[in-house]
């Protein structure tokens, strides 16, 4: 044992002292400390007419050739209030912790070389195992997304048992395998939103909504198996685009009322509609997807979290006034807008100012829209959530019975028998073409996490659907 004495340890003190002293912490370029920066997803900022704000270059960030001029910097999905954030009538500047789901590392080492010592079981009603599938059971094929709480792969089921069928999905066995790192939702007091957000896949089933498989956990993390939606994000085709046609918008928006409609006539608000979180099928229709911060509301009742994407929140959550259902038909309202116009009604680099926007400004309408869209806008947007268009004793109704979706056959369409004008090119079952190369072009490592030192929060999360109900062609 080296023995270290008085003298040495005061000398070897004062030179790290001395090093420390000299340590300077840059100062940020960026004029907005609570944005959140997107300009190594969509690559650098260009003099792109639909660029919403502008922000300085990463130097880690390179735009693919070819790829369209698009937004590249937009709010995360947030929730809240948060054990930092009091709720006031005062418009914060700096609300949240974003915490981008990390890449950390434990003990165990790799993930993948221990998935099956971690698979869980878990006990139903009557006390028997449950769990029979885990993370060993999908080869992970690559990236497809990354938010706020984790990954999201595009993964195969292998046939190692002979139950690559159960709970359906696409013949050729691929899906999306939604990760989520326990600690990061633990530490962040999302407990509570992920267990709703599985509540909530087990119990909807629509033409409109990705139907979630399976569900399980490891020690670490939470699983979620969804089917693999291969025409990739609305977002995707928006910016690629510019704007659609209003024949083209109508489609997609009545697609989107009827799913929204369903979640409302069961009990849930999404909170989260914004084209990130839509998808499209291989036949162009669209397919609402990522429920993290949906709840189900009692009608009569409302919920006081701040939680959604700024641009595309209703101005009562922002102003903490409680909100229901009607909230979801704003954000309706600003996705038909974007779809016609290229950017949500009101943007701004700071977020502050964004909120004051959006609960002050009124929305400057396009003359070259027709006035059928002119009213439902106006009918979406109302600022007021009890003259806002769907928030009457029928509902949904109103806005099917607008004028604006009068070549809308609803029976048709809530069968999928309304052919889309616009098909993604897709080259087969597993194609991530139409997926953002910053994501696909990362390495498809599920990382390893530490585990939770905490008690159990998410007994009973295994789930494996019963029949298979909306399967790939």
């Amino acid at each position: 044992m080296n023995i270290v004495s008085t003298a040495q340890k005061k000398t070897l003190h004062s030179i790290l002292a001395s090093k420390l002293n000299k340590l300077t912490i840059p100062v940020s370029s960026t004029s907005s400390a609570e944005d959140f920066d997107f300009a190594e997803v969509f690559g650098p900022p260009t003099s792109s007419p639909h660029a919403a704000v502008s922000t300085s270059p990463s130097s880690s960030s390179s735009l693919f050739l070819g790829d369209p001029q698009i937004i590249y910097n937009r709010s995360h999905s947030f929730i809240g209030p948060s054990p930092r954030y009091t709720v006031s009538n005062s418009l914060p500047l700096k609300t949240f912790n974003q915490e981008i789901d990390s890449e950390s590392s434990d003990e165990d080492g790799n993930e993948n070389r221990r998935i099956n010592a971690d698979k869980e079981t878990e006990k139903d009603e009557d006390g028997g195992a449950v769990c029979k599938i885990g993370p060993g059971d999908f080869e992970i094929l690559r990236v497809i997304g990354k938010g706020a709480f984790g990954k999201v792969f595009q993964v195969k089921k292998k046939d190692t048992d002979g139950i690559s069928g159960i709970g359906g999905g696409s013949g050729d066995g691929i899906f999306a395998m939604k990760v989520m790192k326990k600690h990061t939702i633990i530490k962040n007091n999302h407990v509570d939103y992920m267990k709703a957000e599985r509540d909530i896949l087990t119990k909807v089933v629509h033409p409109f909504i990705v139907q979630l498989r399976y569900s399980f956990q490891t020690k670490s993390k939470l699983y979620l198996i969804l089917d693999f939606i291969n025409g990739g994000h609305l977002f995707f085709h928006l910016y690629r685009q510019g704007i659609f046609s209003e024949d083209q918008a109508r489609v997609y928006t009545a697609e989107i009322v009827s799913a929204v409609s369903h979640l409302h006539k069961s009990g849930i608000v999404h909170r989260d509609l914004k084209p990130e979180n839509i998808l499209m099928d291989a036949d162009g229709h669209v397919m609402l997807t990522d429920f993290g911060l949906a709840k189900e509301i009692d009608e009569s009742s409302r919920s006081n979290s701040m939680c959604g994407t700024t641009e595309y929140m209703a101005p009562e959550i922002l102003l903490s006034k409680g909100h229901n259902k009607e909230a979801d038909w704003w954000s309706v309202g600003i996705l038909l807008y974007e779809m016609l116009t290229g950017q949500p009604p009101f943007t701004h680099a700071n977020r502050k100012k964004l909120q004051e926007k959006i609960i002050n400004e009124k929305v400057k309408l396009p003359p070259r829209l027709s006035s059928e869209a002119h009213s439902l806008l106006k009918g979406l947007l109302q600022k007021e959530p009890s003259r806002r268009l769907g928030s009457g004793p029928s509902g949904s109704d109103e806005i099917k019975r607008h004028k604006w979706f009068r070549p809308i056959n609803w029976k048709k369409l809530e069968t999928r028998e309304l052919q889309t004008k616009f098909k993604p090119d897709v080259s087969g079952e597993d194609c991530t073409a139409n997926f953002d190369k910053c994501w696909t072009a990362m390495p498809p490592d599920d990382s390893p996490a530490p585990t939770p030192t905490a008690g159990e929060h998410f007994q009973g999360y295994t789930y494996v659907a019963p029949n298979p109900w909306l399967s790939s062609k």
